[in-house]
């Protein structure tokens, strides 16, 4: 007797990243110039509570905010958690706690990391105070972390005009996560036909719509989904976008396409970039087909493929 083989599990590991550039009011700019400045400040809201962070609009009311106050660089832990493994980019590369401090003066707490030998040196009350980055820009991460620190609470806020050389104005803010992705079934066959240049779906033996990619149930029925049905090549434009900002590190030059692509047999769109045409010619009912790259392992992009464009109401439920 002869075992079958288990089949192979796909991982790979995924990077979604997500930097953009912002502009900072009044108040973040005061904010984030003081941290450069080793000075901490807060806003009044209109109950008299000192905001840190610092925030434009009162939380209670809704009206605007611009008192500046300074907070002392001491504060009190009110509550924690140990971090026994720390991830690229975070604070600190050796186990440390994350806390929340309310500063001296403040009435809020602040998010940040404690440096601390381990969980048993850690607790609500303690007293703790900002260890300063050596360089320093104007970021959150001017504060490098917290550090524990025996001292009496200092004296309550102090009125700050915000006013610093060079106010720091715009900021770009980084959001990352990267993890290992392990598909399912669905996944897993989907995959494996875009590794033969194929797109394969699955229906829903309920409403019979075909999903392209398939999470092996259907979202609209809840029932699984095990016929797997080829679709496309070539499909239909549904809606699309013109793109005008240039993203990081990518290669496309703007202004270029994406759009929502009914591939034929298909329940419902997926999207992809448009070429092989002027991006103002890009049209709803334009029919396509995928462009393939040595080597890649989906479409590169979608290019027109001579049809005429399709009738709205062959696609109009599919938008």
């Amino acid at each position: 007797m002869t075992a079958t083989p288990a089949p192979e599990v796909l991982r790979a590991p995924l990077v979604v990243e997500f930097p953009f550039t912002r502009s900072l009011g009044p108040v973040q700019s005061a904010f984030l110039t003081g941290l450069r400045e080793r000075t901490v400040l807060g806003v009044r809201a209109g109950d008299g509570r000192v905001l840190v962070p610092p925030v434009e609009y009162d939380p209670e009311t809704a009206a605007e905010l611009r008192e500046l106050v300074e907070v002392a660089a001491t504060g009190t832990v009110t509550t924690w958690a140990w971090n026994p493994e720390p991830r690229p980019g975070q604070p600190l590369s050796t186990p440390f706690a994350w806390v929340l401090v309310r500063l001296d003066g403040a009435d809020t707490a602040l998010l940040h990391a404690l440096d601390a030998p381990g969980p048993d040196t850690v607790r609500t009350g303690m007293r703790v105070r900002v260890r300063w980055a050596a360089e320093r820009a104007g970021a959150i991460t001017d504060i490098a972390c917290f550090e524990p620190y025996e001292s009496r609470p200092a004296s309550g806020a102090r009125d700050h005009d915000g006013v610093f050389d060079e106010p720091v104005t715009g900021i770009v803010a980084a959001a990352r996560l990267d993890y290992t992705y392990t598909p399912g079934r669905a996944q897993t066959g989907y995959l494996q036909g875009l590794a033969e240049r194929r797109t394969v779906g699955e229906r829903c033996p309920s409403c019979a719509k075909v999903y392209v990619p398939p999470r092996g149930a259907c979202p609209t029925c809840g029932v699984a989904t095990t016929e797997r049905v080829e679709v496309g090549p070539r499909g239909t434009v549904t809606t699309f976008c013109i793109v005008n900002i240039k993203a990081k590190n990518a290669a496309i030059e703007v202004p270029y396409v994406y759009a929502h692509i009914a591939l034929d047999g298909a329940g419902l769109a997926l999207h992809g970039r448009i070429g092989g045409v002027p991006y103002d010619q890009v049209r709803m009912g334009l029919r396509v087909e995928p462009v393939w790259t040595d080597g890649s392992r989906y479409p590169d992009h979608y290019r027109p493929c001579g049809e005429p464009d399709a009738d709205y109401d062959t696609y109009k439920e599919l938008l």
